[in-house]
């Protein structure tokens, strides 16, 4: 007998990022190696495992061709290959510390989660037309300039973290509230936005999606229990989340979601057919809005999300607050 698929994994019936980020609560001992088994591997994943998307699930031929949409599709999960590359590098360290065997099985869940996200926006790539051979060189020599300005910082803010202090909660909460909780919603913008345009990219997107729900929520757990068990850790916390948000206010990541937006918003316009009257979110079309409109309400969603799970987590959400944004 099959083993049921929990909901919050089912291809069907799972929740948007969003309201599954802000309404689920699911812990380590739920979303163990079994649970990931069934409810992932089987679940989630059926019939999309190799590619991350269903094999009726196609790639528009206009997304092969030169152009500006090509171009943002390329850069976007070019990025995000990268991204998930050095996270799932970094996990290895928390599989490491962690300090039981739930949280031990449940980050190397997460471990494979985010190796296998890697591998399907990088294979996502060869649908686009760039050769197998020459990939891996393609993506370092894109990413070269955010992986140095964006992304190694934030490696070694997280390395200093859980490889030299071997500090787990510490770690945790900067990989779901800083690292994840601010990429997260850019992930579902991602999906929102291709949905209309590429079913094979819409689907890709579902699916990461789908996983960080649980390990934005499963995070969220550990580090409420966590406090509970030990509120002297309470200000040690509290110092590394406003680190954190120091470290973002610092980054760039703008400069390059835009103009990668910006690319987007020249190329949809060219198949304005296909998108029609498609809601982006409730009450916006998607041709409505603008490269900084789409970024903004990235932005929002991260600030809605962080509410939610730092009430949960029995944290002042004013931590993560911006200082660019004051």
């Amino acid at each position: 007998m099959t083993a049921p698929v929990a909901p919050e994994a089912d291809w069907e019936k799972a929740p948007g990022l969003l309201d599954g980020a802000k309404e689920l609560t699911l812990g380590p001992e739920e979303c163990d190696l079994a649970y990931w088994f069934t409810s992932v591997a089987q679940g989630t994943l059926r019939d999309r495992g190799a590619t991350g998307h269903h094999a009726n699930a196609l790639t528009p031929d206009f997304l092969k061709a030169p152009g500006p949409l090509r171009e943002a599709l390329i850069l976007e999960f070019g990025f995000r290959a990268l991204s998930e590359e050095l996270a799932t590098r970094l996990l290895g360290h928390y599989v490491t510390i962690a300090p039981s065997i739930p949280e031990m099985e449940f980050y190397a869940t997460q471990l494979i989660d985010e190796a296998r996200h890697a591998r399907v926006f990088r294979q996502h790539l060869v649908d686009l037309g760039i050769p197998q051979s020459a990939l891996l060189r393609e993506i370092e020599e894109m990413t070269q300039d955010y992986r140095k300005r964006v992304l190694n910082p934030v490696v070694d803010f997280t390395l200093d973290i859980v490889r030299d202090k071997a500090d787990f909660p510490g770690g945790v909460g900067v990989f779901a509230i800083i690292i994840e909780g601010v990429l997260a919603p850019a992930a579902e913008l991602s999906e929102r936005k291709w949905t209309p345009l590429s079913p094979a990219t819409g689907e890709i997107s579902r699916g990461t999606a789908i996983d960080e729900i649980r390990h934005l929520t499963v995070a969220s757990t550990i580090l409420r229990d966590h406090l509970v068990e030990h509120p002297e850790y309470t200000p040690r916390l509290l110092e590394i989340l406003r680190s954190g948000v120091k470290l973002w206010d610092e980054l760039p990541d703008r400069e390059f979601v835009i103009h990668r937006e910006e690319l987007f918003q020249e190329g949809m316009f060219k198949h304005a057919d296909l998108i029609g009257d498609y809601e982006v979110w409730p009450g916006v079309r998607l041709l409505d809005t603008t490269a900084d409109q789409r970024y903004d309400m990235a932005e929002q969603w991260t600030d809605e999300m962080a509410e939610v799970r730092m009430k949960y987590m029995g944290l002042p959400v004013e931590v993560l607050a911006s200082e660019a944004g004051a």
